[in-house]
């Protein structure tokens, strides 16, 4: 039997001058459009409840396009809590300024203590100090106490700077800043405003309660009743040097070379007292 024959006895097989069948329907074979289960569906079903539209309805109803918030729309600038803040607010104890002033730093030139240092002048200048721990006794509502004691436990040593400040009595005779060790003066410093009608400054020193040769030469005396200055001395390992409102003053050298016995600083006389700050320079 050749291969015409067995297709001529394939059911449904249609046949043709012994040919190929074209569509032979196969048991159980759908057609080309099956009938489904409960009818065909259309084009477009329907949903169970109805077809949704295209804008479909919101539960509670349909936003619009600027809902309104709980407790209402905020406008463009909405009201903060303590009311709307201005373009420059008000900062707590007051706006600062545009150049505000630091603490510890006061009024005037040359103020070294964590502000900008107006250099003395000075033959072979004076080093700008860097801020750094040391006693002191900033401006406040009261004056320090005249006379006035301090302690400086490890004694004098190079580049040491004490600055003082203070304001001159109207009257005033004289003021002194002594610089000493338990039994001695190492440096007296004593303005006097009327000697025999004439303005000195006396330095000197004390050994043994004995005084040594006062040092009484001097150009000039910066310091005025009834007006505030500023004192600077530094310690270096050959001397003392002073400054007053930011002009090279003086040296005083070394009478007592243990500069670590110098433990003591004494303020006394016609003055009050509003600062003194010590620090070393670099």
């Amino acid at each position: 039997m050749d291969l015409s024959d067995a297709l001529g006895d394939w059911p449904g097989s249609n046949n043709q001058s012994g040919g190929q069948p074209t569509n032979p329907t196969w048991p159980g074979q759908p057609g080309s459009n099956p009938t489904w289960p409960g009818g065909q569906p259309g084009s477009n079903p329907t949903w169970p409840g109805g077809q949704p539209g295209s804008n479909p309805t919101w539960p509670g109803g349909q936003p619009g396009s600027n809902p309104t918030w709980p407790a209402g729309q905020p406008g463009s600038n909405p009201t903060w809590p303590a009311g709307q803040p201005g373009s420059n607010p008000t900062w707590p104890a007051g706006q600062p300024g545009p150049n505000p002033t630091w603490p510890g730093n006061t009024s005037g030139g040359g103020t070294w203590s964590g502000g900008n240092p107006s250099q003395p002048s000075a033959p072979g200048g004076w080093p700008s100090p860097s801020p750094g721990p040391g006693p002191q006794h900033g401006p406040g509502s009261a004056s320090l106490a005249v006379p006035y004691n301090h302690n400086l436990p490890s004694g004098v040593h190079d580049k040491l700077l004490i600055t003082i400040i203070g304001t001159i009595k109207p009257n005033a005779q004289k003021i002194t800043v002594d610089m000493g060790t338990s039994h001695d003066l190492a440096f007296h410093f004593n303005p006097r405003f009327n000697e025999d009608g004439r303005k000195v400054i006396v330095r000197n020193s004390r050994v043994g309660d004995k005084w040594g040769k006062e040092e009484r030469e001097l150009s000039t005396f910066p310091f005025h009743q009834g007006q505030q200055f500023e004192m600077k001395i530094m310690c270096t390992n050959r001397e003392f040097k002073v400054a007053v409102n930011n002009s090279h003053l003086l040296e005083f050298k070394h009478r007592i070379t243990n500069l670590q016995s110098i433990n003591k600083l004494m303020i006394h006389y016609d003055l009050t007292l509003s600062r003194v700050h010590m620090e070393k320079l670099p």
